[in-house]
């Protein structure tokens, strides 16, 4: 038999989120019964519909008429007795067990048989929640994002109890409320929450190591892989104390030590400095809920006290492949002169007709002139020979991730680049100072690490090893500026900033599947809709290759010696195979062949 629609819908606790479904459920024309004990907060619920519903009006998007509608739908209670004849119930109160453990408690002696009673945790066991209820079978999650109006994505999460006419009722629901739900099993963090935290995580010990600033940390996430937030940000946006709850909750479940919480949580949460709500967290905010950041004793100070740096007339690029070629065009672009060094004058001039095409494409679509794409083309010179470098200020080397290759080259630069140039490696996992003592003079090598496509990517990552001179350093942020480019200070270790933040999440996205826990396409889904990223981890590790993320995870790997951070075996079946994504036509997709 048909379970009936459902409703009437009571809403627990009218928090941030809590208040952000009852707008939804409003809207979409459910009766919302709103129960919170404190008065204050049910006020401030109701006066933000009507502020949401004003501006709907003001937008055209809802009739006056409309909107007082909606407005009296929503109707606030002190107590639990209000959700008698709701036909769902959602609870989002506190991350703590034996709050919600009360609400569930209380809330069997009021609602009807077969009203269905929903969890928003994200990280405490909703099968705990369902076996210390009356009815376990009718105890589900229903995990919304933050801002609940806005986000896609809701999570609907069975425990081993929950009755499947349950599951459909809720996951019909959210569809209706223009919402893309995915089943998951109950574990800490489900699939979004539980590859996200992680990743935060990391970040947090991150800059709690002082590896990088925190403004770096956020800027290379954010300009180098997409995001909308960089990690720090997100974390005061999410709460600090919040966060700590839930990656206590997945490490008591997983035992792994990425989930295993950041000290640098504890000490901020115990401090009270939770975030945006508090005023400050990793920022310090204008006031306590604002996203305005204000200076503080942390705040960088520009580049002001850095030393001189070196004047760079001429710029050289050694090698002929796509990093290589995007590299020269940026340079060329920006008014340098460039030497394109190749292993063969045919390759070098293969890699200008490349730099040639990549420049007509922007003129085709406005973003340069083809005075300015003439003048930059003109600017790059090919050669045949490393020889020709000899003259440049400014070397970059842009050939293939092998040490020894990479080796062999700065050993020839710094035979032929004149005294005082300074000799640059994009290695994206290689350690920049095993390249630096392949010459006589490692105080002038440095890493930039661009990233791919090098002419639309704004980040570059700029590597110091501890024998780099501080005048090099200087004159690579320097060249960054007037490339228009980002730049970002970090160590010479694994992964720099955005490969060791962004390549243990694809290899626990990878575990994910392993285990069966969730499909390539709900993980995909999870992560775009519910986290903001602009790729699926299962996307992108096929866009970059899976034999290139099975490299950079054992580099990461063999550097911390961490075991979380070995590559799943999954991953490495596939890359056995030769499904190495995109370019082979097979990874953990399949694609037409060209």
């Amino acid at each position: 038999m048909d379970r009936p629609p459902l409703n009437t819908i009571a809403v627990v606790g009218l928090g941030t989120m809590g208040t952000g479904i009852a707008d939804i459920l409003a809207r979409a024309g459910r009766e919302v019964v709103g129960i919170d004990t404190d008065e204050a907060a049910a006020r401030r619920a109701v006066a933000a519909l009507e502020a949401s519903t004003a501006r709907a009006v003001e937008r055209g998007r809802l009739t006056e008429a409309g909107r007082q509608d909606v407005l009296a739908r929503f109707r606030t209670f002190p107590d639990l007795q209000a959700a008698a004849e709701a036909d769902l119930v959602i609870e989002v109160v506190p991350e703590d067990y034996d709050t919600k453990c009360q609400v569930f408690a209380a809330l069997d002696t009021v609602v009807k048989p077969d009203t269905i009673l929903a969890t928003g945790t994200n990280a405490l066991s909703v099968t705990r929640l369902a076996a210390d209820s009356d009815r376990p079978e009718r105890v589900l999650g229903l995990h919304f994002f933050n801002p609940a109006p806005a986000m896609k994505l809701v999570e609907v999460v069975s425990s081993v109890l929950t009755s499947p006419e349950a599951v459909a009722a809720v996951t019909e629901l959210a569809r209706e409320l223009g919402k893309d739900p995915i089943a998951v099993g109950d574990r800490p963090g489900f699939v979004a929450d539980g590859l996200l935290f992680g990743y935060l995580n990391q970040a947090a010990a991150m800059y709690e190591s002082r590896y990088a600033s925190r403004e770096d940390i956020d800027a290379a996430m954010r300009l180098g892989c997409g995001l909308p937030m960089g990690p720090l940000a997100l974390l005061d946006l999410i709460g600090i104390d919040t966060a700590r709850t839930v990656l206590e909750a997945m490490y008591a479940s997983s035992g792994d030590r990425l989930h295993a919480p950041a000290p640098i949580l504890r000490q901020l949460s115990d401090a009270g400095l939770s975030g945006r709500k508090s005023g400050r967290g990793f920022y310090t905010y204008a006031e306590p809920g604002s996203a305005e950041t204000v200076a503080d004793a942390e705040t960088p100070a520009g580049d002001a006290g850095r030393a001189d740096s070196r004047p760079v007339s001429a710029v050289g690029v050694a090698g002929s492949g796509t990093m290589a070629s995007g590299i020269a065009e940026v340079f060329a672009k920006a008014g340098y002169p460039v030497v394109l060094a190749a292993r063969s004058e045919e390759k070098a001039e293969r890699a200008k007709a490349r730099i040639a095409k990549s420049l007509g494409r922007a003129v085709e679509k406005g973003r340069l002139s083809e005075t300015d794409r003439d003048a930059a083309l003109a600017r790059v010179t090919p050669a045949g020979s490393l020889e020709a470098l000899a003259d440049v200020d400014l070397a970059v080397e842009a050939v293939a991730e092998d040490l020894g290759v990479k080796q062999e080259l700065f050993a020839t630069l710094d035979r032929v680049c004149k005294p005082g140039a300074v000799l640059a490696t994009t290695t994206s996992s290689l350690p920049v100072v095993a390249c630096a003592r392949a010459t006589s003079r490692p105080r002038d090598v440095i890493g930039m690490h661009f990233f791919n496509p090098a002419p639309a990517m704004k980040l570059v990552e700029v590597v110091r090893t501890v024998l780099t001179a501080d005048d090099v350093h200087a004159t690579v942020r320097e060249v960054c500026g007037r490339l228009r480019k980002h730049p970002v200070d970090c160590g010479d270790r694994a992964g720099f900033i955005v490969n060791a933040l962004l390549f243990p999440y694809l290899n626990n996205a990878v575990k994910m599947v392993q285990e069966h826990y969730a499909s390539l396409d709900d993980i995909d889904a999870a992560m775009k809709l519910g986290g903001g990223y602009p790729m699926g981890p299962f996307e992108l590790l096929d866009v970059v290759g899976l034999d290139v993320s099975l490299a950079i995870e054992q580099v990461l790997h063999r550097e911390f010696r961490d075991p979380g951070l070995a590559p799943a075996p999954l991953l490495e079946h596939l890359v056995s195979a030769g499904c190495l994504g995109r370019k082979t036509g097979r990874g953990f997709r399949e694609y037409a062949r060209r």
